[in-house]
């Protein structure tokens, strides 16, 4: 026998056909004749009991929020009892904002994911339609670079999320090479974010090699149910190096270049007539190496002054 369920889905009425539903009367039964013993009759296999479905519409909402939850939600549902392996098998898998599913009569368990936020909850299917809501502690985190007043193109931005303790603002990373723009689901606490401006934008496995100076981080706290804008300010410059006889003149080849703090450390460790680099605002020191001799010279960098900077070979 079917049952039809009638639920209200997006303003309209939704049909649900639930298998094996139980009569409301049960069918009178026929009499039964045995088999005789020698006439090669079989004893009759006792009929199957249908299972019992009922269908479970699954709702989210954050925090205190009486509105439901939006897009980004990922349910699964699971048997409630673990398999011989210890693992549990996935019955059901929805990316709908509130999903209806049909389950045969039972324990199962629930899990709703947001990005990095989630949830479990246990569930007993027992009635023909049942409502169940989930609660989440999360919001929205998302993050844009900004370089002189404009947007950094996406793939010349590299941003992680970490969560600090007090001793170490980059104690637990999270997340890495989180997009630009990109709703990362969080759950509601505090977290530091960590942007580089890449060299160029070369989009590919090399990130860690354009990797730049340009380091900005902050903190942000994420509430439930909001979204929180974070926006780091760079300040940095593009730098063509030349190592020049005279200036303005022609660029020498075959030079390597080293670029350093003022303290000495090493930035970056070029070879070419004119490399270029992409450094923070501030002082550096530059050398230059063709042919055996060595040449030196410091030079500023100002926030969206890209220029070349001539090493004299005096």
């Amino acid at each position: 026998m079917m049952a039809m369920i009638f639920t209200a889905a997006g303003g309209a009425l939704a049909q649900i056909t639930l298998p094996g539903a139980v009569p409301d009367k049960p069918a009178a039964a026929g009499p039964q004749t045995p088999a005789t013993p020698g006439s090669g009759g079989a004893t009759p296999a006792p009929a199957a009991v249908p299972e019992v479905h009922g269908a479970v519409r699954l709702l989210a909402r954050f925090g205190e929020t009486e509105a439901p939850a939006g897009q980004g939600m990922i349910w699964r549902v699971f048997r409630e009892l673990a398999e011989v392996d210890g693992t549990y098998k996935l019955l059901r898998r929805s990316t709908d904002a509130s999903p209806l599913l049909v389950l045969a009569h039972g324990n199962y368990v629930v899990h709703l994911s947001y990005g990095l936020a989630g949830v479990a909850k246990r569930i007993e299917v027992k009635a023909k339609l049942q409502r169940v809501e989930m609660v989440l502690q999360a919001g929205m985190l998302r993050i844009t670079g900004m370089l002189n007043g404009k947007k950094i193109a996406g793939n010349r931005l590299s941003a992680s999320v970490y969560i600090p303790d007090k001793r170490n603002p980059e104690a637990k990373l999270i997340a890495r090479n989180v997009k630009q723009g990109q709703g990362l689901g969080l759950p509601e606490g505090t977290y530091h974010i960590v942007t580089t401006f890449l060299e160029s934008e070369r989009a590919g496995k090399d990130a860690e090699a354009r990797r730049t100076n340009s380091v900005v981080n902050t903190d942000v706290r994420i509430r439930s149910g909001q979204v929180t804008e974070a926006i780091l300010k760079h300040k940095a410059a593009q730098l063509t190096l030349k190592l020049v006889k005279t200036p303005g003149g022609e660029a020498l080849a075959n030079t390597s270049f080293t670029v350093l703090t003022p303290g000495g450390d090493v930035l970056r460790e070029m070879i070419g007539a004119f490399p270029s680099v992409v450094l923070a605002e501030g002082e550096y020191v530059a050398i230059a190496r063709n042919e055996g001799r060595t040449f030196q010279s410091t030079f500023k960098v100002q926030s969206g002054a890209n220029r070349d900077v001539e090493i004299l070979a005096k």
